[in-house]
């Protein structure tokens, strides 16, 4: 059972969104919990050399820049645990959290829950996961500089990003399973009249193949269930994200069903804030995600105080008039 369950400031989610707010949140005097159902870290845990991170170099793994955020959050006083939360409703100027551990309550809280990525579920992909296969081509696409690059997908987000990595390697091979690229018009035209782009198409991953790195990929047609190996260095897959959003589904959500928010990581609910992965906007990076997080924690502490002084001033209001009766 939990020790403490009133807070000032909860923050559901601890990947770099919800580990900056919880920082800037304990550092800013509010009572800040972090939850979340398994280890910190969230997609940075994939990053198997973060590099692009301003400020952090020489670059480190992913997972030891997130353990020094999480101890950052906690030497400002931040709690975390871990435990699935199974709802969130307001009742009054509280939000109610209710997780496996027991019920817990505060003033302001924070959606960070991210976004997962759509595995293609094939032998092999778990495996060389940071090992060349990855989902991000910024994060991972320079360790394959010169080197043989397949692209899974063919939507906008595919075709962009094997475009970033035709500026890295002449050699990247775009895998679609239709007989047409998804993107716009105007996205796959640039693909199709890359010299440094190959698309096949009709064409699914059937296995990755490597011991200790990626070393080749068994694709199948579609159409004649022809299998064939081709060498590779690294697979990269774009075949889109989930947004995790189960625990706020009133929330007003985009097409792709990402939660929209205002500048000020605001959604509709009083008190209630969105920030990385889950959140709709156009670049998805850790410095993304903890500039986020640093903004909803700017603006849950001026929430919180203010109601904390509207309350003061009503119970003292309360009392004087219950003085004078």
């Amino acid at each position: 059972m939990l020790k403490e369950t009133d807070f000032d400031f909860i923050v559901i989610g601890a990947g770099a969104a919800g580990l900056t707010a919880a920082q800037y949140g304990a550092r800013s005097g509010l009572d800040t919990m972090v939850i979340d159902l398994s280890d910190a870290g969230g997609q940075a845990l994939n990053i198997f050399t973060l590099e692009n991170y301003p400020g952090v170099f020489p670059p480190v793994p992913g997972r030891d820049f997130i353990k020094n955020m999480e101890k950052q959050a906690k030497s400002f006083g931040a709690k975390i645990i871990h435990s699935k939360v199974s709802s969130i409703d307001k009742i009054g100027q509280q939000f109610v959290v209710r997780t496996l551990d027991g019920e817990l309550k505060s003033y302001a809280i924070l959606i960070a829950t991210g976004a997962q990525h759509r595995a293609l579920g094939v032998d092999g992909e778990k495996k060389l996961l940071g090992k060349g296969v990855s989902y991000c081509a910024t994060c991972d696409g320079p360790f394959f500089k010169g080197k043989k690059i397949m692209v899974v997908g063919g939507g906008d987000s595919a075709c962009s990003e094997a475009f970033y990595l035709a500026t890295l390697s002449n050699s990247v091979t775009l895998i679609h399973r239709r007989k047409q690229l998804r993107a716009q018009k105007a996205v796959a035209e640039k693909i199709l009249a890359h010299p440094n782009i190959t698309v096949r198409y009709n064409s699914v991953v059937k296995k990755i193949n490597g011991k200790d790195k990626v070393e080749s990929v068994v694709l199948s047609n579609v159409e004649t269930n022809e299998e064939v190996e081709l060498p590779t260095d690294a697979v990269f897959i774009f075949i889109g994200m989930n947004p995790r959003t189960d625990l706020v589904s009133m929330l007003p959500k985009d097409e792709s069903g990402y939660l929209i928010t205002n500048y000020k990581m605001e959604t509709p609910v009083p008190g209630m804030y969105a920030a990385g992965d889950v959140r709709a906007k156009p670049f998805r990076q850790i410095i993304t995600a903890s500039s986020d997080g640093a903004i909803a924690a700017h603006q849950a502490h001026e929430y919180v105080n203010t109601l904390k002084t509207k309350m003061t001033l009503q119970a003292g209001a309360a009392t004087q008039t219950g003085a004078t009766k």
